[in-house]
């Protein structure tokens, strides 16, 4: 039973080593990524059922027992970003075939992407810090392959930038650690919280807790570090931005999420009160970004960074119910953002161009789509009874229990400006006067469709389905805010 918690991780990364051997024979190629992917899906969604009627799946590898040995955790929290990194797999493995020319699918474009999912996968499912490391530069090595994919001068500029940021960080990343061993001696996570508890947090500890924030936080994009990541997540192919933008900075968000609920935190006064001024400042100066431009791939960019900031805001507020409304608001951000940068890929498919100056009328003769963009503009701002309204009513709740008043306002304002900028889109995209006729456009959005369907599907189930999710939430919140259940599922104590 317990070697379940690895299949998330060896089914994808099996697949890109397949792919790698048959990466010319498209057809092929194509047929068993979108298998595999539908194979991996239902496996998670199998492992994530015993998980939540159940319990946790502890593997450990080799059977070296926990601390001494590598360990994967599949919990509530972690299955459900995996089945979540896995269903937008499906979506952008049926979307590639219709976005990607032939030359780029030819280069390896599977491999990468089968070998990304692996990565991400790996993160969430881990239990020890090092490997969390070790998963983060698999996901950077297949993401960078990505980037570059295409081989514009724009591409090779941002590619640059992103390359040294992460390289950056990493390094960054991998001293603190050494740090954190040579305090501690373990790294494994349960007996890490341990460890911290018995030193009650001695000032060493958090000096290393808010390092290690600021790795993540660059990973997912906080300010001050996120100004590399609109132009970066922009100048791929859309499928590849979708990728990027629903799985990467989730994945140092989920970092902060685990770190600062089962380690550091002892000393909140210190490291969570930091997290809600970050949090106010990265939710403005997003939205400011996104309202500032007419490239619709990087208005979806920029709103990547608001949301990173309503999930740090939660976190950072630190009760139970900000902490549910921040795993509610995770699962239906990493959903909305895919779907909405495969429905800027679709636009840009029929125009021939990103600027929205150059486009209108689309509605007309695109109807699906429009319908499609617009549900998707109501959930990311929040309107009821959509899943972004769930996950900020909760968070909003959750600061105004501890009287967090200042943070509720800023995210109360965000949320009016991120509408604002994503119904821009709306209006100048599909509203107005046509500007192309059926014969002037450049492409067709046939077979796009079906993947942003099923994302939107699942995301509108999230909003109106509330009832039946919250309760998994909720299970969810509980090992959040009590560390010893985690801790003693890995080290087994009773």
């Amino acid at each position: 039973m317990s070697n379940l918690a690895i299949l998330p991780i060896l089914l994808p990364f099996l697949t890109g080593i397949l792919t790698a051997f048959f990466h010319k024979k498209l057809p092929l190629v194509r047929s068993i990524t979108i298998i595999m992917s539908i194979v991996t899906l239902l496996t998670s969604l199998y492992i994530a059922n015993i998980v939540f009627t159940d319990a946790p799946i502890l593997l450990e590898a080799g059977d070296w027992m926990a601390p001494f040995g590598i360990v994967l955790v599949a919990d509530g929290l972690a299955m459900t970003l995996v089945i979540v990194t896995d269903l937008i797999a499906v979506a952008c493995a049926i979307y590639a075939m219709r976005s990607l020319d032939e030359e780029r699918e030819r280069f390896y474009f599977y491999t990468f992407f089968q070998l990304l999912i692996a990565g991400v996968s790996g993160a969430f499912l881990t239990g020890d810090l090092f490997n969390l490391f070790v998963f983060f530069e698999v996901l950077l090595m297949a993401s960078y392959g990505l980037i570059i994919l295409g081989g514009t001068k724009e591409q090779l500029r941002e590619s640059l930038k992103y390359v040294l940021i992460n390289v950056f960080s990493s390094m960054l990343f991998v001293t603190t650690v050494a740090f954190l061993y040579s305090v501690t001696g373990t790294l494994n996570m349960a007996h890490l919280a341990e460890r911290v508890q018995l030193a009650e947090q001695q000032g060493i500890l958090t000096t290393i807790s808010i390092l290690l924030f600021l790795v993540f936080a660059t990973k997912g994009a906080l300010f001050p570090l996120y100004f590399w990541l609109p132009k970066s997540y922009a100048v791929p192919n859309p499928v590849i931005s979708a990728l990027f933008g629903a799985l990467l900075t989730k994945v140092g968000v989920y970092s902060i999420l685990r770190v600062f609920t089962l380690i550091f935190i002892y000393k909140t006064d210190i490291t969570h009160e930091l997290f809600i001024i970050l949090a106010g400042i990265t939710m403005l100066m997003g939205v400011v970004g996104a309202l500032s431009t007419y490239n619709v791939k990087l208005i979806v960019a920029y709103n990547i960074i608001p949301a990173v900031g309503f999930m740090i805001m939660g976190i950072g507020i630190y009760n139970e119910t900000a902490l549910s409304g921040t795993v509610y608001y995770l699962i239906h951000d990493m959903i909305v953002k895919g779907a909405l940068f495969l429905l800027a890929g679709a636009m840009i498919k029929i125009t021939g161009t990103a600027d929205l100056r150059k486009m209108g009328g689309l509605i007309r003769n695109h109807q699906l789509l429009a319908w499609l963009f617009l549900i998707a503009t109501v959930t990311l701002a929040g309107i009821p009874p959509f899943s972004g309204f769930i996950g900020k009513f909760l968070l909003i709740k959750g600061g105004f229990e501890n009287g967090n008043y200042i943070i509720v306002g800023m995210a109360l304002l965000s949320s009016l400006l991120i509408l604002l900028s994503v119904l821009r889109i709306f209006i100048n995209g599909f509203w107005g006067e046509a500007k192309l006729e059926p014969h002037e456009e450049k492409g067709s959005e046939k077979g796009m469709i079906l993947p942003i369907t099923l994302l939107l599907t699942f995301s509108v189930l999230l909003g109106i389905g509330a009832e039946w999710f919250i309760p998994y939430v909720e299970q969810i919140t509980e090992t959040l805010t009590d560390p010893s259940i985690y801790v003693n599922t890995v080290l087994k104590e009773s």
